[in-house]
C-alpha cells in the first residue's frame, strides 16, 4: 500500500458484491487485441463534426513508460489482501488496468474496480486509471462496460475528465447511437463538466441529434435531457446556447408542472426555485430585447409550443377526471405536489399566452432562425471544433506527462516502503535471535 492511500471509511453498498474469485481465470496476454474500426457515415457533412483522428489517436497514451505486470499474479495478490481485510493500493489497480489486453480481462478489471471502490482506499482511484479504463473498453469492443461503470459511478468510482468524456461521446456519435451519447452527456451534466468548448459542441450535437429522431420520452428522460440542455446551453451566449436554454427550461418546466419542483432538482445540479417555464419565457424575452443578431431556432420554438399544448391538454384532462380519484390517490398526489406547486401549475394559461405573444414578437423582429438546432450545431462544429481540439490536445499531453510523473513517485514510494519493511523484518529477526542467545 502506498503512503498516499490512507484509510478512509468505505462507502456503504446496497448492491450485492461479486463473491467468486477471479484471479484463477486471469491470463497474461502477449498480443494486444486489434482496434476495431467503426464505419463512419458516408455523408461528408456528418464526417466534418467528428473528432479528428489526431484527437482519438492513442499514440500519446501508448507512449507512456510501461510497467509490465502478470495479471494473474496481481489478481491473486489483491484477493489475498482483501481476504486479510487489508486495503489494496491504487497503484495495484492502476497496474491491472494498464495491462489489460483482452475482452475477458475487461470483465476482471470491472470486478476489481468495484472491489476497490468499496474498500478503505476508495478515494484514491487515480485519474489515469479512469482514463485508461475507458480507453481499454473502447479499444477492446467493450464500450457497454464503460457506459455501465459510468452510469453506476458510485459503485465503481468512474468519474472521467472532460477529454475522456469527449472520446466516449464521440464514439457513440460516430455510430449514430445518439441515445447512448446522450446518456454520457447526462453524466457530464451531473459532474458539471462542460468547461471545454469541444465538450459543449459534442454534447449539444448529441442532444440535438437525439431530439431530431422524435423519441417518445419518459418523464425521467425529459428531466435528464432538459437539465443537460440547460446546463450546457448556459456556457454559450449565442443562438445555439439560448435555444438550448429555452428547450431545457421548458422540459424541466413540464416535469415541474406534472410532478412538482422536488421532482425536478432532486439529484440534479439545478436551481431549486419554482418557475422553470417562467425562466424559459425569460430566455425568449432576453432574445427579443437583444441588440445583436442572436436568434432562437424555429424547431426549438415548435418543440416548446408542442410541450405547452400537451400540458394544456393534460391539465384539462386532469380537471375532468379529478372527481374520480380515490382518496388514496389524492393522498399520494399531495405528498408529491404541495400548494406552491399547484399555484405554479395554475399559471400555465398565462405562460401559454406569453409564449404566443413572444413568438409573434420574435417572428416580427426576424429573430427566428429557420435552420434546425441540429444544423446550427453542425455548422458551429465545422467552424470551431478544430481550434478547440488543438487546445485540448496540448492540455492532454501535459496531463499525461503529469500522470506519468505522479505514477513514478508512487512506484518509488512503494519501493522505499518495501525496503523499509524488509529492513524492519530483518531487525526483528535479529532481535529475536539475540534474545534467544541471551
Amino acid at each position: 500500500m502506498t503512503s498516499s492511500d490512507m484509510s478512509n471509511p468505505p462507502l456503504r453498498s446496497g448492491y450485492e458484491m461479486v463473491s467468486s474469485k477471479m484471479a484463477a481465470s486471469v491470463l497474461k496476454r502477449c498480443v494486444t487485441a486489434a482496434v476495431k474500426v467503426k464505419c463512419l457515415s458516408p455523408s461528408l457533412l456528418a464526417r466534418r463534426w467528428l473528432l479528428s483522428a489526431a484527437y482519438t489517436d492513442t499514440k500519446v497514451w501508448e507512449a507512456r513508460e510501461k510497467d509490465p505486470q502478470n495479471l494473474a499474479i496481481l489478481a491473486a495478490n489483491m484477493d489475498r489482501t482483501y481476504d486479510r481485510n487489508l486495503p489494496v493500493s491504487s497503484l495495484t489497480v492502476s497496474r491491472f488496468v494498464d495491462n489489460i489486453s483482452s475482452r475477458e480481462e475487461i470483465d476482471q478489471a470491472e470486478y476489481y474496480l468495484y472491489k476497490f471502490r468499496h474498500s478503505p482506499n476508495c478515494w484514491y482511484l487515480r485519474d489515469w486509471t479512469v482514463h485508461g479504463w475507458i480507453r481499454e473498453c473502447l479499444k477492446l469492443g467493450a464500450r457497454e462496460k464503460a457506459l455501465h461503470t459510468l452510469k453506476n459511478k458510485v459503485q465503481y468510482g468512474i468519474f472521467p475528465d472532460d477529454f475522456t468524456f469527449n472520446l466516449l461521446i464521440d464514439s457513440y456519435i460516430k455510430d449514430e447511437d445518439f441515445k447512448s451519447a446522450c446518456s454520457v452527456v447526462e453524466e457530464v451534466m451531473l459532474q458539471e463538466a462542460f468547461d471545454l468548448p469541444s465538450t459543449q459542441i459534442l454534447s449539444l450535437y448529441a442532444l440535438g441529434s437525439y431530439l431530431a429522431t422524435k423519441p417518445q420520452l419518459t418523464e425521467p428522460q425529459e428531466r435528464a435531457l432538459g437539465a443537460s440542455l440547460l446546463i450546457c446551453g448556459l456556457q454559450q451566449d449565442n443562438t445555439i446556447g439560448l435555444s438550448a436554454q429555452l428547450l431545457g427550461n421548458a422540459l424541466l418546466g413540464k416535469v415541474e408542472i406534472l410532478k412538482g419542483i422536488h421532482a425536478v432538482f432532486k439529484g440534479m445540479p439545478l436551481y431549486w426555485a419554482r418557475g422553470y417555464l417562467d425562466r424559459a419565457l425569460a430566455v425568449m424575452e432576453r432574445v427579443a430585447a437583444a441588440s445583436g443578431d442572436v436568434k432562437l431556432s424555429k424547431d426549438t420554438l415548435d418543440n416548446v409550443n408542442d410541450l405547452l399544448q400537451e400540458l394544456s391538454s393534460n391539465s384539462t384532462s386532469d380537471t375532468d377526471s379529478s372527481g374520480e380519484e380515490s382518496g388514496g390517490e389524492e393522498d399520494k398526489k399531495q405528498e408529491a405536489v404541495d400548494e406552491k406547486d399547484e399555484a405554479e401549475k395554475a399559471r400555465l394559461p398565462e405562460y401559454i399566452n406569453r409564449f404566443k405573444e413572444l413568438s409573434s414578437q420574435l417572428e416580427s423582429q426576424g429573430k427566428v432562425d429557420s435552420a434546425s438546432f441540429q444544423a446550427l450545431v453542425t455548422t458551429v462544429a465545422q467552424q470551431n471544433l478544430a481550434a478547440a481540439e488543438k487546445v485540448d490536445l496540448e492540455q492532454y499531453q501535459s496531463r499525461v506527462q503529469a500522470w506519468d510523473s505522479e505514477k513514478r513517485q508512487l512506484i518509488q514510494r512503494e519501493k522505499e516502503m518495501k525496503e523499509r519493511a524488509e529492513q524492519e523484518k530483518r531487525e526483528r529477526l535479529a532481535a529475536t535471535s539475540a534474545a534467544q542467545l541471551g
